[in-house]
C-alpha cells in the first residue's frame, strides 16, 4: 500500500496506493508510511521527498472501516504510530513536497500540510473533516496552528469544512497550483529540479535553520543565523563563493 521509489537523482516518491478506498492508512500503512520517512530521513544522498497518492487521489487519512474493528489497545497503538510518521517526516534533513491530486481530507489533509512544500491540482479538495463528524482534527491543529495564519488556521481546523485549493493557495498552504494531471506533473518536475540544482548542504542548512527559527524568538534565531555564517564562514564557504560570483 505504501510504495517507494528512489530515483539515483536523490528525489525519493512515496506513494500511498489503495485508491479503492480513497488511499485511506489502515495501521499497517501507517506504520509503512513512517518506516518510509525515517529511511529516507537516513538516505545522505537524499534531495527531496515527494509524497503522493495514487488513482488520481491523494488521501482519505485513517481508514475508519478498521478503526472501527480495532480494541482499545490496538486503537492507542495506532494513534501512537500515526504521530511519529509525522515526526519522521518533520525530522527529514531535506525537504518534502505533497503533490495533490482529487482529495486531501482529514489525516491525508494533515499528511498535505505537513510537508514542507504543496503543489496542487487547481481542482483538489481540503478539508478537516473530522470536525464534521463531531471530533477534533487533533493532529492537523497544531500542523495548521504552526504552517497557517492564525486566524485562517483556525478556521480550517474548527469548521470542517471542504475547501478549495484555489482558497489554500491564497492562504499560502500551496505552493504552486497546476491544470490538469500533465500540468501538475510539469510542475512537480519544475519545483524538485530547482530543488537539486541548490547546493544540498545549503538546502540542508537553510531547512534546518528555518525549522529552528519557527518556534524561536527571534533574537534567539538571529543568534543561530550568526552561528551559521561563522561556521560557513571558518568552512571558506563563503570565498568559494565569492570566487565563482566573479567568474561569472
Amino acid at each position: 500500500m505504501i510504495e517507494v521509489d528512489r530515483a539515483a537523482s536523490g528525489v525519493t516518491t512515496v506513494t500511498m496506493n489503495r485508491p479503492r478506498r480513497r488511499n485511506a492508512l489502515d495501521s499497517q500503512a501507517m506504520a509503512d508510511l513512517c518506516d518510509a520517512f525515517i529511511e529516507a530521513g537516513q538516505d545522505a544522498d537524499l534531495r527531496c521527498l515527494i509524497l503522493k497518492g495514487a488513482g488520481g487521489g491523494f488521501s482519505a487519512g485513517r481508514d475508519l472501516k478498521q478503526a472501527a474493528d480495532l480494541n482499545q489497545s490496538e486503537a492507542l497503538a495506532q494513534h501512537a504510530a500515526w504521530g511519529e510518521a509525522f515526526k519522521a517526516l518533520r525530522r527529514l534533513p531535506a525537504p518534502s513536497v505533497a503533490v495533490v491530486q482529487g482529495a486531501a481530507v482529514a489525516g491525508g489533509f494533515t499528511l498535505s500540510v505537513a510537508t514542507d512544500f504543496m503543489i496542487a491540482e487547481r481542482t483538489a479538495k481540503f478539508g478537516a473533516l473530522e470536525m464534521a463528524n463531531g471530533f477534533p482534527a487533533a493532529m492537523c491543529t497544531p500542523i495548521l496552528a504552526k504552517k497557517a495564519a492564525p486566524r485562517i488556521g483556525l478556521e480550517l481546523a474548527m469548521f470542517g469544512t471542504l475547501e478549495s485549493a484555489e482558497r489554500l493557495h491564497a492562504a499560502g498552504l500551496i505552493n504552486r497550483l497546476a491544470d490538469g494531471p500533465e500540468g501538475l506533473a510539469a510542475e512537480v518536475t519544475a519545483f524538485t529540479n530547482h530543488i537539486q540544482s541548490l547546493d544540498p548542504t545549503a538546502v540542508r542548512q537553510t531547512l534546518a535553520a528555518y525549522r529552528a527559527a519557527e518556534s524561536q524568538p527571534l533574537e534567539q534565531a538571529l543568534t543561530a543565523g550568526i552561528t551559521l555564517n561563522q561556521l560557513i564562514e571558518a568552512s571558506g564557504r563563503f570565498a568559494e563563493g565569492g570566487a565563482a560570483f566573479h567568474q561569472k
